[in-house]
């Protein structure tokens, strides 16, 4: 395996990293140790730092497989699929903690699967579908809006009332949609013409 394929696997395993970081600890768990009493405090700071991290590498393992040639099948399966879990499972712990409403979340990774589904479909006919830029405005606004969220608006809310954190979660959900279907119209005439051929 090489380096820029480690780097996307060790994105896939600090996943968990971040689950545990968004839980919310019992009361009991809380009262007998300082090391969850502090996780409930400051978990969620740690968890939009991780967050970042985590999603800035994407950059990072791309730029290593193209500059060293070093871009392989496996990679190009796993750095979209790392995109889509840490996403995914950032929006499940927001909804669960009732930090975002789970309408977005369904939108969102309801796309995210949509666009999964045609992609495996147009691998298995050897149909190259490559993500075009709407895709990766949508991934920032998507990062900054959950990040945001975690935040608790800050900060934002050192200078204003108004809930920035969810207007860019808004924001992160139109482009979700319009990334969408923008991927479909331009994707079906390739897996059509292919179907007729």
């Amino acid at each position: 395996m090489n380096l820029a394929n480690r780097i996307t696997v060790i994105r896939i395993a600090l996943i968990p990293c971040l689950i545990l970081l968004l839980q919310p600890y019992p009361q009991w768990l809380e009262s007998q140790s300082a090391l969850f009493e502090h996780l409930n405090q400051w978990g969620m700071y740690y968890a939009a730092a991780l967050f970042l991290i985590t999603a800035a590498t994407d950059k990072l393992d791309g730029y290593i497989a193209r500059k060293y040639r070093m871009v392989t099948n496996l990679g190009k399966l796993l750095d979209p699929l790392a995109d889509k879990l840490l996403i995914s499972a950032a929006l499940i712990m927001l909804v669960l903690l009732q930090l975002v409403p789970s309408w977005m979340a369904v939108i969102i990774i309801g796309r995210e699967i949509i666009i999964t589904g045609i992609r495996l479909i147009a691998s298995s006919k050897k149909i190259a579908l490559a993500a075009d830029r709407h895709g990766k405005i949508k991934m920032v606004f998507q990062v900054i809006a959950i990040a945001a969220v975690m935040l608790q608006n800050y900060p934002f809310s050192l200078f204003t009332g108004l809930r920035v954190d969810m207007l860019l979660m808004l924001i992160a959900v139109t482009l979700t949609i319009y990334s969408g279907f923008n991927y479909i119209k331009l994707n079906y005439k390739k897996l059509e013409l292919e179907q007729q051929c």
